[in-house]
């Protein structure tokens, strides 16, 4: 039986995802935004994806966790901005407009506004059209991913400020941010256990060998003109691919935060893959 893995079609998966074939992956792949993948991984249609964290904090008891890997940022990100032409204090029940692509940037999103600057209403919305065009007009706007790096690279400061997300929280918390983990339904891990205990292990040569020459990986990246080779690496050098104690504390103040806001019913439980086949807490 194939495994079905979802891959964001993102620049920061590019060191997961180039080289996995040739590190053995035989399965399936399915490519999408956060929130596709999200829903699709929700109702048992993918076995395993890269997804957001705050997906598995609202449906924790129906997955197991990956260990050792993650999507995540020390300080800058680079792709999770937020533009705003007035200070993050004042945007007290202004309209904000939304990215609709991921749960989690639009969570610590307002975990900031709310636990750093003091915000006590947020009005947003993810409009119909392009936030793009709002942004453009100077209206406060979430962008992830491809469109953030992009937008980054294109709008004036005239627009308004460009905030990094994971720099904010780092700021406040001196945590590591983890945007995405792997996440692994529960029903899948109990049909499959060898085979995920092989992708661990794949990711990892795919990880390796692209910061082995992260050159040669940004060459190979040719369906995003409008960032240089240069800008591609250094990007790629400000993600975090691991999982590791620091991680895990900056994962569990962040859930801890969404359940004091009400964003999360209940606090999660990290549950992992384990060698013998089970999850584990």
């Amino acid at each position: 039986m194939q495994m079905k893995l979802g891959h964001i079609d993102y620049l920061n998966c590019v060191p997961f995802f180039e080289y996995l074939q040739q590190a053995g992956f035989d399965g399936t792949t399915v490519k999408g935004v956060p929130a596709q993948l999200n829903a699709m991984l929700a109702q048992g249609e993918l076995d395993v994806s890269p997804s957001s964290s705050f997906e598995y904090g609202r449906n924790f008891r129906d997955y197991v966790l990956l260990p050792s890997h993650s999507i995540s940022a020390f300080n800058e990100v680079q792709s999770v901005l937020f533009f705003s032409s007035v200070p993050l204090a004042e945007l007290d029940g202004q309209k904000i407009y939304l990215t609709g692509e991921s749960a989690t940037s639009v969570h610590l999103l307002y975990v900031i506004l709310k636990e750093f600057y003091g915000c006590q209403t947020i009005d947003s919305c993810v409009p119909e059209q392009p936030a793009e065009n709002y942004l453009n007009q100077g209206k406060p706007v979430l962008l992830i991913g491809d469109r953030a790096l992009k937008a980054s690279l294109t709008i004036g400061p005239e627009k308004g400020r460009q905030y990094d997300l994971a720099q904010l929280w780092h700021q406040h918390t001196g945590l590591p941010f983890v945007f995405a983990l792997w996440i692994v339904h529960r029903q899948a891990y109990q049909r499959l256990p060898e085979e995920f205990s092989q992708l661990q292990t794949q990711l990892q040569e795919s990880k390796d060998k692209a910061f082995q020459n992260l050159s040669a990986l940004a060459q190979a990246v040719t369906d995003r003109p409008w960032m240089t080779q240069k800008q591609l690496v250094d990007y790629w050098k400000c993600m975090s691919y691991d999982l590791d104690e620091a991680h895990v504390k900056g994962l569990t103040l962040f859930f801890e935060l969404c359940t004091k806001y009400g964003y999360l019913s209940q606090m999660p439980e990290l549950a992992f893959v384990d060698a013998a086949g089970s999850g584990q807490a």
